[in-house]
């Protein structure tokens, strides 16, 4: 006899067998799925909709749109690839392309396909090249897209379900390059491996990330960092009739820059600075007129050639007003260190630049409330090749400028002189001269004060008119006086020096009693003011053993004899800016016996 089977003895043997039959229709499944991913895609002519999808972006831009080829793709997602994407220009603005990129990869949202409009969750530009151009009208060439875009009825990017208006995609672009246009020149610099990306969090408000590699295309300009930004623009107002009504908060940084790479960045050259660089900065307002606020840092700067004992470190934060689609900057002020730090104001800049296309409308305040001088060396040990000398005692530096625009146009004012007034005082200090010896000069007070105005003369004054003329003739605003400071350089009385600065460069006039060899200190103490004066006073000290028509001895072999007892000088250097200072002797000295050192 077979042994009767119950129900549940049956079910527990069909389990495996359905089991088994679902496992293989699935791997049927995904089988017939690869073939179709894999084979499909070629099979599928969609080029058919090529000049579709051209027409709709072009509508959506204002700007038209084309590119070579279109495929299907279906993995990781459903979408589209464009070949050789390009989006022409506005004829305003010249004819090449604003964008041009080799790929373009389009996906597909799934859910959408079961509605009556298609859209897309994501499109991905590879490698693109942007140019941005700048009319000398002032006008932007990207100014029609973002204003095109803002009036576009669209859902937020991550909209979970369809509604009546599309969903925004996602836009990235990853390796751009961004090229800098004024009208048809294109400028050296340029934003290179620089990734984006754009979407709509909330209706009407995109969502912005930018992150580049500043650079020059006609130098090398060192490692110059990473500058990343990042906010929102636009609002939930679809009324904005021009870009400057369009909101925009935005906070970004520049970060991982040497200092020698930002200045060669922004001079084309390199001139000699090392350090670490850092800036962070927010706008808030519109496009039009909004609020600017950075924060600018240097670390460990100096010069190229040298490590000085004491490297400068500083934190200088800043503010404006950006208006006329930042056209303008009014409000200006800086400080170092920050307002709201509890250190005292070492530097105050205030000013205004009304019009970026005419920077002779700038005006600028400049307060220097008490600068110790150590620290102004080490300023000068940044600034210059060459710096002072050691300095000793506790010294400090103050200063009042004030920057005036030229022309009835800008000057609003006319009791004001155009150009840089002010005055600058230094006090309290000493140069170590010969540290050696224990010798150092004392600095005094010395005061830089900027040119009176001429007085104005009577109508019938005996001076002829071409002297009244020129006396009557208003300066340029630049130019300085060196009041009279006394050096003790060896004389019973002190030595006096003066002189003049202006735009063109400068006077020195030096006289007194001086031993020699202790006005040669001071010219080494200070490299700037000894330039050519060793030659001079070697010709002083042995007239008959230089020819006149030679101005200084070619032996350098041979160390020039100099008398060791006081001499009275009158003597004046004169520099322009750039050129090499040449010392003169006013008078004649009186005949002296040389002795040698």
């Amino acid at each position: 006899m077979h042994p009767i089977r119950t129900d549940d003895e049956t079910d527990q043997g069909t389990q495996p067998k359905s089991r088994r039959r679902t496992s293989l229709i699935l791997l049927l499944t995904l089988f017939v799925v690869f073939l179709l991913i894999a084979f499909l895609p070629p099979l599928v002519n969609v080029s058919r909709f090529r000049q579709r999808i051209a027409t709709n972006i072009s509508t959506a831009l204002g700007r038209p749109v084309h590119f070579d080829q279109v495929s299907l793709t279906l993995l990781p997602l459903p979408g589209f690839t464009l070949k050789t994407f390009v989006i022409d220009e506005d004829p305003a603005f010249g004819y090449e392309p604003v964008l041009r990129a080799d790929e373009v990869q389009v996906t597909l949202r799934i859910s959408s396909l079961w509605h009556p409009h298609v859209e897309f969750s994501k499109i991905a530009f590879s490698d693109p090249s942007v140019n941005l151009v700048r009319a000398a009208n002032g006008k932007w060439n990207v100014e029609s897209l973002l204003l095109q875009a803002s009036h576009i009825q669209a859902a937020p990017t991550g909209q979970r379900f369809a509604g009546p208006a599309r969903r925004f995609p996602y836009i990235e672009a990853t390796g751009a390059r961004l090229n800098l246009k004024l009208d048809q020149e294109k400028t050296p610099v340029s934003f290179t491996d620089a990734d984006f990306a754009l979407w709509l969090p909330e209706p009407h408000q995109w969502h912005i990330r930018l992150a580049a590699h500043p650079m020059r295309t006609d130098t090398s300009p060192g490692d110059t960092g990473t500058i990343r930004a990042e906010g929102t623009l636009g609002a939930t107002d679809l009324n904005a009739a021009s870009l400057e009504q369009i909101p925009i908060d935005l906070q970004g940084d520049w970060q991982d820059a040497q200092l020698g790479g930002v200045s060669r960045l922004f001079l084309g050259r390199d001139p000699g600075l090392r350090g670490d660089f850092s800036l962070s900065f927010g706008l808030l307002g519109t496009v039009g007129h909004n609020t600017i606020t950075t924060d600018i840092k240097l670390a460990q700067a100096r010069r190229a050639e040298f490590v000085p004992a004491h490297m400068l470190s500083l934190e200088v934060a800043c503010n404006a007003v950006a208006g006329d689609t930042f056209h303008s900057f009014t409000s200006i002020e800086c400080h170092w260190p920050p307002a709201d730090s509890s250190d005292p104001s070492v530097l105050i800049v205030t000013g205004n630049l009304p019009d970026v296309r005419q920077f002779d409308s700038a005006s600028a305040n400049i307060t220097v409330p008490a600068l110790p001088a150590d620290t102004f060396f080490d300023w000068l040990s940044v600034a210059t090749p060459r710096p002072p000398a050691v300095l000793e005692g506790a010294g400090t530096l103050a200063a009042t400028l004030a920057w005036h625009p030229k022309g009835d146009a800008f000057n609003s004012s006319p009791s004001v002189d155009p150009g840089l007034t002010g005055e600058i005082e230094f006090s309290g200090a000493s140069l170590d001269t010969d540290p050696a010896n224990n010798r150092s000069v004392s600095l005094g007070d010395i005061l830089l004060r900027s040119t009176p105005s001429p007085a104005v003369l009577p109508p019938r004054s005996h001076l002829s008119r071409a002297a009244l003329a020129a006396m009557q003739e208003p300066p340029d605003g630049s130019s300085f006086d060196l009041l009279p400071v006394s050096l003790a350089l060896g004389g019973k009385v002190p030595a006096l020096l003066d002189g003049h600065f202006d735009a063109s460069g400068y006077t020195l006039h030096l006289s007194g009693n001086v031993i020699f060899a202790n006005l040669l200190e001071l010219g080494n103490a200070v490299p700037q003011f000894g330039d050519g004066l060793e030659p001079l006073l070697d010709t002083i000290a042995n007239p008959s053993a230089v020819p006149e028509s030679k101005s200084a001895s070619t032996d350098t072999s041979v160390a020039p004899v100099l008398p060791t007892a006081p001499v009275h000088v009158d003597l004046t250097a004169t520099r322009t800016w750039g050129g090499p200072q040449v010392w003169r002797a006013s008078a004649p000295a009186p005949p002296s016996r040389p002795n040698r050192r």
